[in-house]
């Protein structure tokens, strides 16, 4: 009588969680996610400029005359990309995030003599700007120093 008593909770326990895993789409079928299958259309982006959106599931998507994009407002940095060759910067030397990385002008510091190049120097630097140059400092656009000269 006592293992009577202790074995239908069990049983209703087991049948409850068995219900409660079962929930989906009604047919028990679910992906490998665990989630329902989406049943209804993909739109993939009902927020395109020209389209109208679909009136009802199974409606397609109807196009009307391309819209152009606005135009697209950059804030901070340069517009063109530098030009490659030789060039002069002059301006005060700037600490980069990293150790040892000096900048000028937007300008990442390659080289050059470091007891002239320091933080807070106004300085006239020659040199060559390499734009696909990699460094590890993380910041503005190589400038392999030629010469460099500290100004008053």
């Amino acid at each position: 009588m006592r293992t009577f008593r202790l074995a239908v909770p069990a049983l209703a326990v087991c049948l409850a969680l068995g219900a409660c895993g079962g929930q989906g789409t009604g047919d028990g079928s679910l992906d490998q996610t665990g989630a329902a299958p989406m049943t209804t259309p993909f739109d993939p982006d009902p927020t395109t400029p020209g389209t109208v959106p679909s009136t009802g599931p199974g409606d397609p998507i109807e196009k009307t005359a391309p819209v152009a994009p606005p135009p697209s407002k950059r804030t901070g940095g340069p517009t063109l990309p530098p030009p490659v060759g030789a060039a002069t910067l002059s301006g005060r030397v700037e600490a980069g995030v990293e150790p040892g990385c000096l900048l000028l002008d937007g300008h990442l510091l390659v080289g050059g003599p470091r007891d002239v190049l320091t933080a807070g120097a106004t300085v006239t630097v020659t040199g060559k700007i390499e734009p696909d140059m990699v460094t590890t400092c993380q910041q503005g656009i190589p400038f392999l120093v030629e010469t460099a000269a500290r100004k008053g």
